[in-house]
């Protein structure tokens, strides 16, 4: 059997960072990798950074949620890496930060791979400065945050290196409470042991809590596109200027006297800059509340 892994997360809380350190670790150690994601909108950004690791399996749901309502494309994405690819032996399903947990997990459950799929659990990425700021979140988007913590069986408890000793042990206290089970790891840009993940989830994990539903969020994306290139300053004053409601960006962009267009990445005010040795589409996906009532013209 094939075991599946499901790593949830808030948006831009780290789960592509965990993603791809773990295909990287899995492939080290000889494995065969295969990956399911579910992209907010109608861009596939996050997924192209996986494809940018080289040969791994890969399939992607657009627009759409691995949850109840979207049961049937998740089961045809998961028939179809099953059938392409016969030597896999472990499948990563990435959830957007928008799905509930237990929802996503339930599609997967299906009897059509009921004699092939191996569930281990659910790893939740916890965005560590997001949490000591989480009470500026909206209600609903708040609850879902709550409930990705909850039904978590591992917890990663990212960019610990961006709040102080006092607010991680502060966080990490408050997380235990809210799931007394899962062990919480302080990780740094998603670095996870995948030996860890597996160790821990060696024993079927089944979630007991009840199911609040993550459907119906206040979320809604816009895709930015370049027709020149810009200038890195310009770009991070701009974003200086976006409400809070704007919870995650990420894309290409052009920038001045460079090549390619750069990895661009924006989560909670803050920005980060990665370079690309290939040619990338030169656009950006916006993710958050009321994002359609902002003057993007700029």
């Amino acid at each position: 059997m094939i075991d599946v892994y499901l790593y949830s997360g808030f948006l831009g809380s780290g789960k592509t960072s965990l993603l791809l350190n773990s295909i990287s670790q899995l492939k080290t150690a000889g494995r065969k990798p295969a990956v399911l994601m579910n992209e907010f909108g109608e861009i596939p950004v996050d997924s192209d950074s996986v494809a940018a690791t080289g040969e791994v399996p890969l399939k992607e749901l657009l627009s759409g949620c691995i949850c109840c309502t979207g049961s049937e494309k998740t089961e045809a994405q998961l028939q179809a890496l099953l059938e392409d690819y016969e030597d896999i032996d472990v499948i990563l399903i990435e959830t957007t930060g928008a799905a509930h947990p237990v929802e996503a997990l339930d599609a997967v459950y299906s009897p059509l791979f009921s004699d092939r799929l191996r569930v281990k659990g659910i790893v939740t990425v916890a965005d560590a400065l997001r949490w000591v700021h989480r009470e500026e979140l909206s209600p609903r988007i708040h609850s879902l945050m709550l409930e990705q913590i909850r039904h978590a069986h591992i917890i990663a408890l990212n960019k610990s290196d961006l709040v102080t000793e006092s607010q991680l042990a502060t966080i990490s206290m408050e997380l235990a409470n809210l799931n007394t089970s899962a062990p919480i790891i302080q990780t740094v840009q998603g670095k996870l042991d995948f030996s860890f993940i597996e160790k821990t989830l060696a024993v079927e994990k089944q979630p007991q809590q009840p199911i609040i539903s993550g459907k119906h969020l206040p979320l809604s994306s816009k895709v930015i596109t370049f027709s020149n290139p810009v200038k890195k300053s310009d770009v991070e004053v701009w974003t200086a200027a976006l409400p809070d409601t704007v919870y995650r960006m990420k894309g290409y962009i052009p920038i001045e006297g460079v090549k390619n267009p750069m990895l661009f990445q924006y989560a909670y005010g803050m920005v980060n800059w990665m370079p690309e040795y290939v040619k990338m589409p030169e656009r950006v996906v916006v993710i958050g509340e009321g994002i359609d009532h902002i003057d993007w013209s700029s």
